[in-house]
């Protein structure tokens, strides 16, 4: 804000020392294309110098004035009636302003004149000095204009350099976050085809076949219900938290046959919760990710928490129990997360951990 205070001040002084010498010049071209043969651009030559700095003086300080009045009105408009919001009555209520500046202008210069060339106001004013003096309104109101006219064209001009600029981040930022769109659902299809994911479950599953066959079978409808799971809402921005907790409850089920009573995953959602929305797989990525990084075994067994503490979030946490060799994390599993977050609102996903547990907050969106 103090920046742009800076340029509007920087303006203002280079307009003022462009347009005052631009109107004083203009005067003397239009008064002159009115009324080329005034008995006054004959007398030029003949003129004492000091009376022509001194009538060009004040019609300088004229031309100022007018300026001044301008660009003070211009200021109050910009406040009052901006142009993006009322254009017609913008044009409307600053012509009406620029006449009246000019007149405030001519009367607040006008005993200066008087006292400066002894005008006898006592003498009554013959037709040619009547028509010289309306002469002299009608250049003074035509000046006004074209001041108002070049301040109003470089607003625009300024709105248009800001537009342009403003389309070109818009567009920058809408190539960012579809690359981010992309990035997070390759990323989904990835950990879909994940192939020590598909090959510990289908471990599982070879196993199970040979010593429970009903057993089996319910693994494999639950491994089928993960599957269709995903690719049915790959694309999907949102996803009802109920149905997120159904697959959950069929990914629970792969991961209870897997490790048994070693992992301890508990879900504790109020069933109102449930309507609300949230970005698909997300629970099972914290999942994956706690069981992959952490130990889990029936002395140490990991326990993962879903829960609430707020209508509008949820948290999901394990107790940290890091294993003696990490694996390598790229935290894909996160980021994910993160910029799924980012496309759909601005509300942040809050990570957070310490020496005993691993914390993720998400915020639970309208669908």
């Amino acid at each position: 804000m103090e920046n742009k205070t800076t340029q509007e001040r920087l303006f203002n002084r280079y307009y003022r020392i462009f347009v005052i010498p631009m109107i004083f010049g203009l005067y003397y071209l239009l008064s002159y294309l009115i009324n080329p043969f005034h008995a006054s651009w004959a007398e030029l030559s003949t003129r004492k110098w000091t009376d022509l700095a001194l009538e060009g003086l004040i019609m300088m300080a004229i031309c100022g004035m007018i300026t001044e009045f301008s660009l003070i009105s211009a200021r109050w408009m910009d406040r009052l009636v901006p142009w993006d919001q009322w254009p017609i009555r913008r044009f409307i209520v600053q012509l009406i302003c620029q006449v009246l500046s000019v007149f405030l202008a001519l009367n607040l210069i006008f005993p200066i004149v008087v006292f400066v060339f002894g005008v006898n106001l006592d003498k009554p004013a013959t037709a040619a000095e009547e028509l010289d003096r309306w002469q002299f309104i009608f250049v003074c109101l035509m000046m006004s204009i074209l001041i108002s006219a070049v301040h109003t064209g470089n607003f625009f001009l300024r709105r248009w350099k800001t537009s342009m600029l403003e389309a070109a981040e818009l567009k920058l930022k809408t190539s960012e976050l579809q690359q981010i769109a992309m990035q997070a659902q390759l990323q989904s299809l990835k950990l879909q085809l994940d192939p020590h994911f598909m090959f510990n479950n289908f471990s599982t599953l070879s196993a199970l076949i040979e010593e429970d066959k009903q057993t089996a079978l319910l693994f494999l409808e639950n491994l089928s219900r993960v599957y269709r799971y995903m690719i049915l809402n790959l694309s999907n921005d949102l996803i009802s938290l109920r149905d997120e907790i159904r697959f959950i409850q069929a990914y629970i089920y792969l991961m209870k046959i897997r490790y048994g009573d070693n992992v301890d995953i508990h879900i504790d959602v109020p069933e109102e919760a449930t309507m609300m929305g949230i970005p698909p797989i997300t629970l099972q990525l914290l999942m994956e990710n706690a069981i992959k990084h952490n130990v889990a075994s029936p002395d140490q067994p990991l326990r993962i928490h879903i829960f609430q503490e707020r209508p509008d979030e949820l948290i999901i946490s394990n107790n940290i129990q890091r294993l003696a060799t990490p694996l390598p994390s790229t935290k894909l599993g996160l980021e994910n997360i993160k910029n799924r977050y980012r496309l759909l609102s601005d509300l942040p996903v809050a990570v957070s951990e310490d020496h005993a547990q691993f914390m993720v907050k998400l915020p639970l969106l309208e669908l």
